[in-house]
């Protein structure tokens, strides 16, 4: 039973814990005693705390505190939840150091996949007192026929990092177990731990309704921001910064230990190479992303850990909080695209409340480097652009009433009134549950004659069940709402390789186990072709079932590996201080003199953007006409844009021939000049986002893509079966054949409603795209060129080009800009 506030104050920390903190030269944070007093008061809170605060510790303390003082007994009674289950791993090593010097008598473990059947089994009918686990893992468990006796005694649920859940899909699921929690184990405490933010109170919202208590740290040491005035000439387009990496490995030598962050796999890869190349200390650095074998990211991590490590090239991967040695330089690599990820990545140098962060960032390009400084001075200013508040997915819902099921009969009344506590279903419409609940019962009217759709049914008694146990069995392999590429293992072949690469099958197969890679990616090589992993050029031998075999080789100019996802968009708030930068050319001081010349001639010879208009240019090229226009919004809500355009540009009779975006700019090539005789304002009028958008949507492949994750989360298409697992191909005819059958006999149907949204916030970004044509309306600035401008050359070297990496890369690259700036009359 919680022992009350009053019987542990004064002192509110046992005499144990006193001393064991003046042991080590400590005194508890004020925040962590605030949390503490909080909890002990019967109280769910949330701790908003900067990096190196002692979040984590503040948020174990209260249970520390309570099982000490109720003589601990057997039963779960503290939940902790990660993102990453390298968190929860490292969190649990760093807990097991206070319990065991305080003698506690504690049982802390964890919960993954890599966990192995047996201790899964163990710990659900003789838990420990802490388990610290995944949201995935959370809603496994949940969806066991022993769940209410599991959660029966838990007191506390430590969400960890929680600003990095709750604007996705994991965070709905997250919230639907969260709600059943509350109904298993009545006045649970919900505690959030979460850096700082741009609203607070959505996250407290997130945790509990009223709104959680919210508690927040004294701010640390502001980071020290630095971004690269490189001595070379920064490059009008490209993402490697292949032009600064002697530099960038002039930084390295000087610091004890620097990440390298990157925002793609394949820039980790190419970078990693890169840096290699010009090692010429042999320094160690390390290649460290999700695609790279568990065991392999293992070893880097405990090789940082030890301090054996100068450099790690990552990902996002390494973006949390856990403690990875005495890091005290963080590089990034290209623009942040957003100032909540510029500090959460700082975050990691300087693993200390007091102590300055350093990062560098490194811009790419021209435009990167405007960017890197809207980063730069929205960090600074303390300003957030983390993600708002969410409506919870339908697709996610479905499955959530299916592992419902799977624990036992429900009634559906009483889990709509639950589903309703979770925050981001809130305002969920009873017709929406119902539409989920049928689509688990028969799959929708359209599939009802199919056995297989009819996962639950409706006993005499009124309570939901099961219709049979395989598919509490199919639950528990396909269940998640991370849906993967289709990936295939990358093994090293031992022997049976011949010169000519190929193979015998049984020998070929015994080699390590690298990683996976894309299978898209591998089906475009040939065998004896090479490509970058793991920081190694491997040459293809063959493809073996679900495995691509391997040998390491010397190619000259391998591939780098794509991996569909991954880009991160410029955030909204970013974009709009770019477009003020570029207006206000009083805050031009701090642009290297070679980005202010580019401007200057920019505004010369066309015109700037400003903060609230649209600069659309047109000129002739080539044959062609094009339009170019600076809207700033992010490479989603551009690619929308040009799909729509050119539908609208179609319908003119000025014969659209093809667009390219990035993040900033939009360019449209065509026969017919769109600058003469269209209406400019008429083409860019926000109701494109009406009728056009639905019969764009209706013909493209976009729907099906989005379609096919949706129905994998709900559960319409099994990918695992015991012993076997469907390849992508098989995946994408049967969702492809279901989508034919719904959007001609239901297209109401609530999983085609949730592709729909899906597309909309994800893959089409809509909301942005409508809010930025409603803020241009009326002020679009249209200048017919002659010739192509400076702003334009960026984006114009975007056409054409191939996924082409290495030093035939940058001679393409080159040479485009050479002959574009010529054009242009601009210097290189």
């Amino acid at each position: 039973m919680t022992a009350p506030a009053a019987d542990l104050a004064p002192p509110l920390l046992p005499p144990r814990f006193s001393a064991w903190f003046a042991a080590r030269g400590w005194s508890p944070r004020a925040h962590q005693l605030d949390l503490l007093r909080a909890v002990l008061a019967g109280q769910s809170a949330l701790l908003i705390a900067p990096t190196g605060a002692g979040k984590t510790l503040a948020g174990f303390l209260p249970s520390l505190v309570e099982l000490t003082a109720t003589n601990p007994q057997d039963g779960l009674h503290t939940l902790y939840i990660s993102p990453l289950k390298a968190l929860a791993v490292d969190v649990a090593r760093n807990l097991e150091m206070p319990v065991s010097e305080m003698a506690l008598g504690l049982r802390i473990e964890t919960r993954s996949g890599d966990t192995s059947a047996a201790k899964k089994a163990r710990q659900r009918h003789q838990p420990p007192q802490m388990l610290l686990t995944t949201p995935e893992q959370l809603a496994l468990l949940l969806a066991s026929a022993d769940a209410a006796l599991l959660f029966a005694p838990l007191k506390t649920v430590i969400l960890d990092e929680l600003h990095a859940l709750t604007g996705s899909k994991r965070g709905d699921l997250l919230s639907l177990g969260l709600a059943r929690l509350r109904k298993l184990a009545p006045g649970v405490r919900m505690l959030g731990l979460s850096a700082t933010v741009r609203d607070p109170q959505e996250l407290a919202r997130y945790l509990e309704s009223p709104p959680a208590m919210l508690i927040k740290a004294a701010p640390g040491a502001p980071p020290v921001l630095d971004i690269l005035a490189t001595r070379e000439r920064l490059p009008w387009a490209g993402h490697g910064a292949q032009h600064a990496l002697a530099e960038v490995y002039e930084r390295i030598q000087n610091a004890r230990l620097t990440l390298v962050f990157v925002n793609t796999r394949a820039q980790a890869e190419a970078t990693f190479q890169a840096l290699w190349r010009i090692n010429d200390a042999n320094l160690p650095i390390a290649l460290h992303h999700g695609s790279l074998d568990a065991s392999q990211r293992r070893k880097v991590e405990a090789a940082m850990a030890e301090g054996r490590l100068k450099a790690v090239v990552c990902t996002s991967t390494l973006d949390l909080g856990i403690d990875w040695g005495d890091v005290d330089l963080v590089i990034n690599i290209g623009a942040p695209k957003g100032a909540s990820r510029l500090l959460q990545r700082t975050g990691r140098a300087n693993h200390r409340l007091n102590e300055a962060s350093q990062a560098l960032l490194v811009p790419s390009n021209r435009f990167e480097m405007l960017e890197c400084l809207a980063a730069v001075a929205a960090a600074s200013a303390g300003e957030h652009d983390t993600a708002p508040e969410r409506r919870g997915a339908l697709d996610v819902l479905a499955q959530h009433i299916v592992g419902t099921a799977c624990a036992g009969p429900f009634d559906a009344a009483a889990l709509y009134a639950e589903v309703r506590q979770a925050a981001p279903y809130r305002e969920l419409a009873r017709s929406d549950f119902d539409d989920c609940l049928g689509f688990a019962a028969d799959g929708g009217y359209a599939l009802r004659a199919y056995e297989r759709f009819a996962r639950i049914r409706q006993r005499p008694d009124g309570l939901w069940r099961l219709t049979h146990p395989r598919f509490a069995r199919s639950h528990r392999m396909n269940s998640g709402t991370i849906v993967e590429a289709d990936m295939l293992k990358v093994r090293l072949a031992r022997g049976g390789v011949t010169t000519s690469g190929s193979y015998t099958g049984r020998i070929a197969r015994t080699g390590r186990v690298l990683g996976e890679i894309e299978e898209y990616f591998l089906e475009t090589l040939l065998p004896g072709d090479t490509f970058l992993f793991g920081g190694e050029v491997l040459a293809l031998v063959g493809i073996v079932e679900n495995e691509a075999l391997v040998r390491r080789a010397a190619g000259r100019d391998p591939k780098v590996p794509s991996y569909n996802g991954g880009k991160f968009p410029l955030s909204t708030h970013l974009a709009a201080r770019v477009r003020r930068l570029l207006a206000h050319d009083e805050d031009w001081g701090h642009l290297p003199p070679q980005v202010g010349a580019w401007l200057a001639l920019q505004r010369q010879a066309s015109a700037l953007p400003q903060a609230d208009d649209l600069l659309i240019e047109t000129f002739p090229r080539g044959g062609k006409h094009y339009l170019v226009c600076y809207p700033f919004e992010g490479r989603l809500a551009h690619q929308t844009l040009g799909m729509l355009l050119t539908r609208r540009m179609e319908r003119a009779n000025v014969q659209p021939l093809g667009f390219v975006a990035n993040d900033y700019a939009l360019a449209i090539w065509s026969l017919e000049d769109a600058g003469a005789g269209v209406d400019l304002a008429a083409l860019f009028a926000p109701d494109m986002l009406g009728d056009d958008l639905d019969a764009w949507l209706d013909e493209s492949a976009l729907m099906k893509r989005s379609f096919r994750n949706c129905a994998i989360i709900a559960g319409m298409i099994e990918r695992r079966f015991p012993g076997k697992t469907r390849n992508g191909r098989q995946v994408t005819v049967s969702t492809d054949l279901v989508y034919d059958v719904l959007h001609r006999h239901q297209p109401s149907h609530v999983l085609l409603r949730a592709a729909r949204a899906d597309a909309a916030t994800g893959l089409l970004d809509i909301a942005r795209l409508g809010d930025m044509l409603k803020r241009v309306e009326g002020a679009i600035h249209h200048k017919a060129l002659a010739q192509v401008s400076p702003l334009a050359v960026p984006i114009m070297l975007e056409i054409g080009r191939e996924p082409v990496y290495g030093a035939a890369r940058d001679m393409i690259l080159a040479e485009a800009t050479a002959t574009l700036l010529a054009e242009a009359k601009v210097a290189n």
